[in-house]
């Protein structure tokens, strides 16, 4: 836990941080949110107006503005709803990401592979093959239905105030959780679920999704998980369907998220993909 209350505030808001974030925004691009702002007008925006937004992120009088409801078509058929954060919320979410990572990188487990310096999927799906090759061929499948748009923000928040001290930080990310997105010209308050399409989203699933990896290394189980992207390997197919249930009733009933039962199967390692990767013997 921080040390001081205000560390993590000043370390977000340090001037090297915000160029930093700015920096990244910028490579990334994107399409503008609700207020229409292009990447490119964002260091004009920010000479012109930072010190008044400094000072109501300061004294808790900032508010995000709605993320832009977009639906992009999904490979396998259907839409994904995705929300684009304004640019400058981008840079503070960013800002947010860059300090926030290096508090909670030493809680996240071994077997936690997506959205991580020096990890990779082609380091998850070496792992996974090295535990189909140690024998354990069964591979339980599990599918998180609409996984960012459910969370729990209670949960979330309190798994984040037993990392961090810094109340104006947790104030913030709070108001990024409740910011909602905009459809149809309406706003639509969320009161669960993270903001994805930001960049702060992928952290906040790591953190909700810890308590998950917590569960399965206390059982003993050999998996591998790529942000919502889990499978635990196991030794036979009796083994498998026992742990896909015991391992949906604890997501479900614990941590109050929903298993997507139609993707959600037990089956031969080799004859199920994962990352968009096969294995063959």
């Amino acid at each position: 836990m921080a040390q001081h209350e205000d560390e993590l505030w000043g370390r977000v808001f340090s001037r090297e941080n915000l160029f930093m974030a700015l920096e990244r925004v910028q490579q990334n691009g994107g399409a503008p949110g609700v207020d229409g702002m292009t990447v490119e007008g964002l260091p004009e925006h920010l000479r012109q107006h930072w010190e008044s937004i400094r000072e109501k992120l300061e004294t808790g009088k900032y508010r995000p503005s709605p993320a832009k409801r977009v639906e992009i078509p999904k490979p396998g058929g259907g839409t994904r709803k995705l929300g684009i954060p304004a640019v400058l919320d981008r840079m503070i979410q960013q800002a947010l990401q860059q300090v926030l990572s290096e508090e909670f990188e030493g809680t996240f487990s071994d077997h936690s592979y997506g959205f991580r310096p020096r990890k990779s999927a082609h380091d998850a799906v070496e792992a996974a093959r090295e535990h189909i090759e140690a024998g354990y061929q069964w591979v339980v499948d599990i599918d998180l239905e609409e996984f960012f748009d459910t969370v729990n923000h209670d949960r979330l928040m309190a798994r984040m105030k037993a990392e961090i001290a810094d109340k104006r930080v947790l104030r913030l990310v709070n108001e990024y959780l409740k910011a909602g997105v905009m459809a149809d010209g309406v706003v639509v308050r969320s009161e669960v679920g993270t903001p994805q399409g930001g960049p702060l989203s992928p952290l906040l699933s790591n953190i909700v999704l810890t308590e998950l990896d917590e569960k399965l290394e206390e059982r003993g189980h050999r998996f591998v998980r790529y942000a919502d992207d889990c499978n635990i390997y196991v030794k036979s197919e009796r083994a498998a369907q026992r742990v896909l249930e015991s391992t949906s009733r604890f997501i479900e009933r614990r941590m109050r998220l929903k298993v997507n039962e139609k993707k959600s199967a037990v089956g031969l390692a080799v004859k199920r993909q994962f990352l968009g990767f096969s294995y063959y013997y």
